[in-house]
């Protein structure tokens, strides 16, 4: 293909974009309106095909922009798979032609429960689009494929409308920054170094924690159930008074006074390093990394525990590694 013919293709696929963006009316906000709705519930895609494949794509985007989705296969649907849909779902159904018969099929049985249909589809006076709530015209001049059959500026089009769908809705939802991050917790590490500690540490039941009075036995116990290679000395005001980590016990383990009954005062080190819960993941990593340590406790203005950082929570397991 010769260049001139790519930004053919490319002109058809902008000249749909450009009619279905001119075409759009209130219907979309009707769409928008009718996906709110259905918390907690969620927005069901369907389509086969190559309006299928769109419809997975959306099904993601949503998800991970904070709109609850599933994608529903027409055909597997009629085989058992309508019992994933609930009462208060909404259905988005993907037809180009619209006159799609296992869409149809799948619709005309969620009639039943009197489920809101979005209908997205290229012909306005379809089957599919009779049976919706709300249609969304996804229309285009013409396809950029030259025989008129492939779904190529059709497909882009419905593409980019899901997109639009998918904003509007997490504009709707004040879906910010680290709700995202939250829904990606295997994106790149970069991104996952840019959250506060508060959002990646250890608290409650998972901080490794023994009372400053505590003996050694006890400390060894605390560090085999929570398994973090450390233990923090924390006093009853919940203040933290020092650490214990693998090393210290077995520095203390070969030293000629071991006892299991020893306080943990005699091992612990007393001014262990320390972090406040807003310091951001990545200047952690970059302490832990000069200080040679892969754990950090976490405190308050105070000095007491709000939570325990490993070089886990920052890279993952199977990442123990210094990256930055």
């Amino acid at each position: 293909m010769t260049i001139e013919q790519a930004r053919e293709v490319l002109d058809i696929e902008i000249q749909g974009l450009q009619a279905v963006r001119d075409r759009l009316g209130t219907e979309f906000g009707q769409a928008v309106d009718l996906i709110m709705a259905c918390p907690p519930n969620r927005l069901v895609i369907t389509g086969i095909g190559k309006s299928g494949l769109i419809g997975q794509k959306m099904a993601a985007t949503f998800n991970s922009t904070g709109t609850p989705s599933l994608f529903l296969h027409p055909v597997e649907a009629m085989h058992g798979d309508l019992g994933m849909v609930g009462a208060k779902d909404v259905i988005l159904a993907i037809s180009y032609s619209g006159e799609t018969t296992e869409l149809n099929r799948v619709l005309a049985s969620s009639k039943v429960q009197s489920l809101p249909v979005i209908a997205m589809t290229g012909n306005p006076t379809s089957s599919l689009a009779e049976q919706a709530t709300v249609v969304l015209n996804v229309a285009v001049p013409q396809e950029a494929c030259p025989l008129g059959l492939a779904p190529t500026a059709s497909t882009t089009a419905s593409l980019a409308l899901g997109d639009a769908l998918a904003v509007a809705l997490l504009k709707r939802h004040r879906f910010q920054v680290e709700d995202f991050r939250r829904n990606h917790p295997g994106g790149s590490l970069g991104e996952r170094l840019k959250v506060a500690v508060r959002e990646v540490m250890l608290t409650d039941a998972q901080v490794p924690m023994i009372s400053e009075d505590a003996y050694l036995e006890e400390a060894v116990a605390e560090l085999n159930r929570k398994n973090l290679g450390a233990v923090l000395v924390v006093a009853d005001s919940g203040e933290l008074r020092g650490i214990i980590t693998d090393g210290d016990l077995r520095r203390y383990l070969i030293s000629s006074h071991w006892q299991a009954e020893s306080s943990t005062k005699f091992v612990m080190t007393k001014t262990p390093v320390r972090i406040s819960p807003e310091m951001m993941a990545a200047d952690a990593l970059s302490l832990m990394q000069s200080k040679d340590i892969t754990v950090l406790a976490v405190t308050d203005e105070l000095g007491r525990v709000q939570g325990i950082l490993h070089l886990h929570d920052l890279l993952g397991k199977g990442e123990f590694r210094f990256l930055i």
